[in-house]
């Protein structure tokens, strides 16, 4: 555990506040001076507000001195994706489409319960613009870069969110995942991140991309992750597809292991091409839950690709956006999410229909197939990092409308809890993910399952990058 405060876990910060051993004040100024000395080469911020910042951090400080924490992360850094309203900041959604000159005067439901615990925020992270793409770059904040390495991408579209945290920039930070927002750039950016089940955290607005899209943690350790869960699943009356809400505390049965559950490992779902440098130390994973005490069946083909109803609820969210445009502002968009608007304006009634069926045939599927196992594990990504700036993998010989996250988008169609679990490194440095999949409401299982690797083999984050660094 480090002890360098821009890298301490937030669980352990609350503790450290709750002894008067530790400032909130002295926490928000290490995390302001990673960004200042950072965010130059890596780009996760689109807004950061230290003035702001430290006024919440003197706040948290004399309530830690009286004894009165407003609640569970209060003094905890965290930043707030750009697609997520945060009440006195703009939210640009990363386009040029959008104007500043608003009131923004609305928190969505996970900003406004960590506001509610106390939590300091900083400042909003970069993301494709909409969220529209697995990589984040867009025309208003320009290209955000891997911590690892600033020539490869973080993923998207939380990319902004995971590149800031694996730096120190922030405990905790607020994702979406509408086809692997979340857990592609966890898995580039080798930190942890859970798409919780839907509804779970309630959003406000409902995006635009409709059920498939998740709000949920990214952090650098599982605890920090189940930590926030408690706080942003509060319930909020603005969401009426949110779940009944649970009232429990994500840490309680964290460390009870994995002796004695059933985990199915399908190392391609029966359609993925994986890379060997990512097979490897996912297997090396799996094993270890064996050797953990798991009862753990290889399996194959669970469902086919279930891609192109996947991609129809996806163009039809981007044309639900496109619609509300007008002419000066679609012609400032994203070329490619132009394209994924204009191509959903064409998909017809009978179509989405068909779409919707899909759907449900694969959700049946997979739940009649998890009445087997308490867990499903894949790889998350079938590849390392590839090249910022470019909108897919050129290198691995795919064209732009070919998948490249191929263990993603399925299970934003299912609503399914799936977390991206650091599990590794492939020969060029780059980090490498597990993914764990549970039941449709079993977030806690997960995170137990997540929180039993991590035990074994703690998470390693990157080293602070130099200007000399960047590209």
């Amino acid at each position: 555990m480090s002890d360098d405060l821009a890298l301490m876990p937030a669980t352990r910060l609350v503790a450290l506040y709750r002894e008067k051993e530790l400032s909130p004040v002295e926490v928000a100024l290490a995390a302001l001076d990673r960004i200042a000395a950072a965010d130059g080469v890596v780009n996760a911020f689109c807004l950061v507000e230290p003035e702001d910042a430290l006024a919440q951090a003197r706040e948290s400080e004399a309530r830690w001195r009286k004894g009165a924490p407003k609640g569970l992360v209060d003094g905890v850094p965290a930043s707030i994706k750009d697609l997520v309203l945060t009440k006195g900041w703009p939210t640009l959604r990363g386009s040029r489409a959008i104007s500043p000159d608003q009131a923004w005067d609305e928190d969505a439901p996970a900003t406004a319960r960590l506001r509610e615990h106390g939590a300091v925020l900083i400042g909003k992270t970069t993301t494709p613009e909409f969220g529209w793409k697995g990589v984040t770059d867009s025309p208003l904040t320009g290209i955000t870069r891997n911590p690892w390495d600033p020539s490869r991408t973080p993923g998207g579209s939380s990319g902004g969110g995971a590149a800031g945290v694996a730096l120190g920039m922030g405990a905790l930070a607020i994702g979406s995942d509408a086809g692997g927002s979340i857990r592609i750039p966890c898995a580039f950016c080798g930190v942890y991140g859970l798409k919780p089940a839907y509804g779970r955290v309630p959003a406000h607005p409902i995006s635009l991309f409709g059920t498939i899209a998740h709000v949920g943690p990214i952090a650098r350790t599982v605890a920090d992750a189940a930590l926030m869960l408690t706080v942003i699943a509060g319930p909020d009356a603005r969401d009426w597809t949110a779940l009944a809400p649970e009232g429990r505390d994500y840490l309680e049965g964290l460390e009870d292991g994995v002796k004695g559950l059933r985990v199915a490992y399908s190392p391609d779902l029966g359609y993925a091409e994986v890379d060997p440098e990512v097979a490897a130390p996912v297997r090396q994973a799996v094993e270890a839950f064996e050797a953990l005490g798991a009862v753990v069946e290889e399996v194959g083909r669970i469902f086919d690709d279930p891609l192109e109803p996947f991609l129809t609820h996806f163009r039809v969210g981007a044309a639900k956006i496109y619609r509300g445009l007008g002419e000066e502002q679609r012609a400032v968009l994203d070329p490619g999410f132009r394209r994924l608007a204009e191509e959903g304006l064409e998909v017809g009634l009978e179509e989405y229909l068909a779409a919707m069926d899909r759907r449900a045939e694969l959700g049946r599927t997979m739940s009649l197939f998890m009445a087997a196992y308490d867990l499903l594990m894949t790889p998350q990504m079938p590849l390392v990092a590839f090249e910022a700036g470019a909108d897919y993998p050129r290198s691995r010989g795919l064209a732009p409308e070919a998948d490249w996250s191929p263990f993603t988008y399925p299970f934003n169609l299912t609503q399914s809890p799936a977390a991206t679990v650091p599990c590794g490194f492939a020969a060029d440095g780059l980090p490498v993910a597990l993914q764990i999949v549970g039941r449709r409401y079993d977030d806690a299982t997960v995170l137990r399952a997540s929180r039993a690797f991590e035990a074994v083999h703690p998470f390693k984050m990157p080293p602070l990058p130099k200007a000399e660094d960047s590209p």
